[in-house]
């Protein structure tokens, strides 16, 4: 605040030029000087007027005081309002900052004027800027932005810019407000976030109510399966328990019938071709024709005999039960060369062991090895045979090779329409006293069948 003025010397010098213009004044009336009377009244009149003066001057110096009082007090609101105050031209030149706009940018006021603002504006806000500048130059009224701004030492923070053009200062320069608004853009981004998770949670729910349901379908659906499974298990069982009847119903038939036709029709043959050999006798020479006949007759009687006997046996053959395992195969074998010619070798190492299973599980073996040796017989066109019957630990592994066409297992097996009763039957047969059946076929190879039986494992039932 200036010092208050000097009341005497402004009071003399209004005196003086008051003196001087009333002698001005007299001259020019009169042309005489004035009376001591005169001279009285004009000095009260210049103290009057000295008193007004100082009335004047005290007034004013009052409203100057006012008026820098009120200076400071708005500049106080401008440097230190909760929002930055720029003032900027169209280039985008810095000219007029306040405190909380330099504390935004992290710079020194001092240092901001004359700077551009682009300056502090991030990469990606850039473009966004000149647009607004543009609006705020060449629209009226207030001009509303968002960019991202970057302080000095390189963090950043969402800004809020309102600007409206300056008309008191020719329309070159703008008056610009900066907010930060990360808090808000954060609540807004958060607020996103939440309304995301509550769609996902939503989504979820639904899903998990969703699921639940097929969980609750599936279970329902388990339990429906379940029953039908076990009931399939049970038919199953059931059919492989009748399969298992019916295959030791067929081998107790054919036993029934080998026997019958061994022991009945054989022997009835025999008889009738002891008598037919006793009327050859007892016809002597007398009749060379009735000789010749019974001797045709006595060759039908005994090709009949042959023939009965071979079916007998392919029924059941008698040294299976007689005699056991390895003499039945030895002349099923020996039969099966001279009747078609295939070499067959047939080796032996069980040391007696294999005598020692039950009917049942030697019955298996010797029809396994028959159907084995049929199927080779009837497609194999081999020309080489190895059957090899050996014990192992707890077991007998009886092996049928051969060097015959090969074949696909999986799809013979499989297939429906390239199903084969006789491999059926044999691994029918196996499973049946608990054993294990393998067949493997390769190109150029041939064929191997292997089945291993144990010991103590009786039929299934």
């Amino acid at each position: 605040m200036s010092a208050k003025p000097n009341t005497f010397t402004d009071a003399a010098e209004l005196r003086r030029r008051a003196e001087a213009l009333l002698k001005k004044q007299q001259k020019k009336k009169t042309g005489q000087p004035q009376t001591e009377a005169d001279l009285q009244r004009l000095l009260h009149e210049l103290q009057v007027h000295q008193i007004e003066l100082e009335l004047q001057n005290a007034e004013l110096q009052h409203a100057r005081d006012e008026v820098e009082a009120g200076l400071e007090k708005y500049t106080d609101l401008y440097d230190f309002a909760p929002v930055g105050y720029f003032s900027i031209d169209e280039q985008g030149l810095i000219h007029e900052v306040n405190l909380t706009g330099a504390a935004l940018l992290g710079v020194e006021r001092s240092r901001l004027v004359k700077r551009r603002l682009s300056r502090f504006v991030v990469p990606t806000s850039q473009p966004i800027l000149p647009f607004f500048l543009e609006r705020v130059f060449t629209r009226s009224g207030k001009q509303v932005c968002e960019v991202e701004l970057q302080r000095e030492d390189g963090t950043s923070f969402w800004a809020d810019l309102q600007a409206v053009s300056a008309a008191s200062l020719g329309g070159s320069q703008c008056r610009l407000a900066v907010s930060d608004i990360t808090p808000l853009k954060r609540g807004e981004e958060a607020q996103r976030r939440m309304e995301t998770l509550a769609t996902a949670n939503r989504e979820l729910t639904q899903e998990i109510n969703r699921r639940k349901a097929v969980e609750s379908a599936l279970k329902k659906s388990e339990q429906q399966s379940g029953r039908l499974l076990t009931k399939s298990l049970k038919l199953q069982n059931q059919l492989r328990h009748l399969s298992h009847q019916v295959l030791q119903a067929q081998e107790d038939e054919r036993r029934r019938i080998s026997r019958q036709l061994h022991d009945e029709i054989l022997q009835i043959l025999a008889g009738v071709n002891v008598h037919l050999e006793s009327l050859k006798q007892e016809a002597g020479l007398g009749s060379r024709g009735c000789q010749e006949k019974i001797t045709a007759t006595q060759r039908v009687v005994g090709k009949s005999v042959d023939i009965v006997h071979q079916f007998a046996r392919e029924l059941r053959p008698t040294l299976l039960d007689d005699l056991g395992l390895i003499p039945a195969l030895r002349s099923y074998i020996k039969d099966v060369m001279t009747r078609t010619g295939l070499h067959i070798q047939f080796t032996s190492f069980t040391r007696g062991k294999v005598e020692e299973l039950d009917n049942d599980k030697r019955t298996v073996l010797y029809r396994v090895a028959q159907e084995a040796i049929t199927n080779v017989v009837r497609h194999a066109q081999a020309s080489l045979v190895t059957v090899n019957l050996r014990r192992t630990e707890g077991a007998v592994c009886l092996e049928i090779k051969d060097n015959g066409r090969s074949f696909q297992v999986k799809r013979i097996l499989s297939a429906a329409k390239y199903k084969r009763l006789g491999l059926l039957c044999m691994r029918e047969r196996v499973e049946m006293i608990c054993g294990t059946f393998v067949i493997e076929s390769k190109a150029g190879l041939g064929t191997l069948i292997r089945v291993e039986i144990p010991f103590v494992t009786s039929i299934k039932g």
